[in-house]
Order: structure tokens, then C-alpha cells, then sequence
């Protein structure tokens, strides 16, 4: 069902965004919605394909949009992408961090290098672009009373508030993603009056990330063990991104905003250990497929 925008089309207008993750689920549709009420888009990704398939997806909706490569992990990478979208667009306005690893897997499986690679790519990866983006949000325009700066908005998650089976990788990412949205917002929200926020969504259906997080395989085998999940859309996410990065969202700042239908606060649910296990590496296979970027992405 097509959703309509509570938004004008052009509260946005003549801001410029850049977003990690934005190739692809749910950074895809922040970008598409961030491009069709007047911004900017600036996409970093690893994987060309992915970019240039978004690239193109994004220009045929009239959205000014390139794709850059690198990897959130590397300091260079973040360096150079911002520097490009500067040279290209002139500026930066909103920073939003969606690039994020995850999978399944039992804590006795999970070997300290996959630890370390999830938190490298969700927290350290988050800190490493807000850093080095810092000198281009903090010379936003000026306001009527006071200095105006950028927006950071830190794509979470709400595995860690209580505990998740299978998640001890992500969940301590995120936690940490929640550590730095609040640290940052303090300092930088004080100093140049930038606003970081983060949000956390719950199972977002048609993602990348929902497939692994509940494998098709796993719970059409093991459906009398998995309770009813009630799935948002990445329409939803992306909404609460345009009101965080307009002006409706101006006097929230240091708040990772919840958008899961109040899923998180229902038990944590159980998947059996063994079919994670059989799955797992099956569903991380299938992940790395190209993704069908939709040229209309409304839903």
C-alpha cells in the first residue's frame, strides 16, 4: 500500500545528506525519501553494483544523487567520500550512519575477529565518519538567534535493551552506537549546536537485515517456537529520519528514537540454537546477492 509523505515535498529543500549504508533496505528508503523532499544525496557504500544501482534508481525520481565507494571501517575512506560530496555539492547538512553488519550466530561460535568486525563497522565505523564529518556540520548557516549546525542521525537498533539471542555482536554495537549518539550530542549539540539523534528500528520486513535476523528457513522448519512478529515497514524509518533531519525535529537532540511498534517490549524471542547454526551461513550467502533496488520505492 502506497503511504503518503506527512511531510512537504520541499522541507528539505537545499540541503545536502550524506548516508552510510544508503545503497540498499532501509538506508536505501532514508535516501529516496531524504531525495524526494528536496535533498541532496550523497551514497557511501563498498560495493559499486549496489551504488550505481541506487545511484541511478534515485536520479530517475529527479534526485541529485552520486554514489562514492569506501568502507566506514577505513579513517582514509571517510576522509576522502566527504571530501567528494563537499567538492560535488558544496556542503553538508545531515549525516546519517546506516551501515551496519549482523547474523546468527551462538556466542561459542563467534569467533573474536567476527566480534571485532561488527563492532568495527557499526560503532567504530559511526564515530569514525560523525568525527571526520564534524568540520563540515559545524559550518551550517546562521539562524535568526544563533549559530546553526549540522544533523547526525545513528541507525541503532533495540537488541540491547534487554538481550538477544544469537546478537551479543550486535547487540554491544549498537549499544555502544547509543553511548556515542548521546556523548556527541552533548558536546557538539553544546559547541556548534549540532544535533545527533539515533534511531532504533524494530523487524523491518523486505531488508536485508530481517532476513537474517528471522530466515524464512528457520521459521517455516521451527513456526510452532516463533511467536507472531509485528513487522514495520522502511517507510516508518524513514519518516522518523525526515522529521530528525527537518526543522520539526529541531528541539530534539541526544534521543534514539524508537520506531518498532513497541515490539521491544514483548519477551525476547528463542530461535533454536541448531537451526541457527545450519542456517546462518546460508542466509549470510544469500545476503551478499545484489539487492533489487525498486525504482519506485514508495510502498
Amino acid at each position: 500500500m502506497a503511504m503518503e509523505s506527512p511531510f512537504k515535498a520541499d522541507v528539505l529543500k537545499g540541503k545536502v545528506a550524506l548516508l552510510t549504508g544508503g545503497g540498499s533496505g532501509i538506508g536505501y528508503e532514508i535516501s529516496y525519501q531524504l531525495g524526494i523532499h528536496g535533498a541532496s544525496i550523497a551514497i557511501m557504500g563498498r560495493r559499486r553494483h549496489v551504488l550505481e544501482s541506487a545511484v541511478a534508481s534515485l536520479q530517475s525520481h529527479g534526485i541529485p544523487a552520486i554514489g562514492l565507494e569506501g568502507d566506514v571501517r577505513k579513517r582514509e575512506d571517510a576522509i576522502r567520500v566527504l571530501e567528494s560530496t563537499i567538492k560535488h555539492f558544496g556542503r553538508l547538512d545531515i549525516l546519517v550512519n546506516a551501515a551496519a553488519g549482523n547474523f546468527l550466530v551462538p556466542v561459542e561460535d563467534l569467533s573474536p575477529n567476527g566480534f571485532r568486525t561488527v563492532i568495527d563497522i557499526d560503532s567504530v565505523g559511526t564515530y569514525t565518519m560523525c568525527h571526520e564529518a564534524l568540520k563540515y556540520l559545524k559550518k551550517g548557516g546562521p539562524g535568526k538567534d544563533h549559530f546553526v549546525g549540522g544533523t547526525i542521525i545513528n541507525i541503532s537498533a533495540t537488541l540491547h535493551y534487554t538481550a538477544s539471542w544469537y546478537q551479543i555482536h550486535v547487540s554491544a554495537a549498537k549499544a555502544a552506537v547509543d553511548s556515542i549518539t548521546r556523548s556527541l550530542a552533548l558536546e557538539w549539540g553544546t559547541d556548534y549546536n549540532i544535533r545527533i539523534n539515533g534511531i532504533a528500528p524494530g523487524p523491518i520486513k523486505d531488508t536485508p537485515g530481517f532476513s537474517k535476523l528471522a530466515p524464512e528457513e528457520i521459521i517455516s522448519k521451527n513456526s510452532e517456537n516463533v511467536l507472531l512478529l509485528k513487522l514495520g515497514e522502511k517507510w516508518d524509518i524513514a519518516m522518523a529520519a525526515l522529521y530528525l533531519a527537518s526543522d520539526a525535529g529541531k528541539y530534539v537532540n541526544g534521543t534514539t528514537l524508537v520506531v518498532d511498534g513497541g515490539d521491544w517490549l514483548s519477551h525476547s524471542r528463542k530461535l533454536p540454537k541448531e537451526a541457527v547454526k545450519q542456517y546462518s551461513r546460508a542466509v549470510e550467502r544469500r545476503s551478499r546477492a545484489a539487492p533489487v533496488v525498486i525504482p519506485n520505492s514508495k510502498l
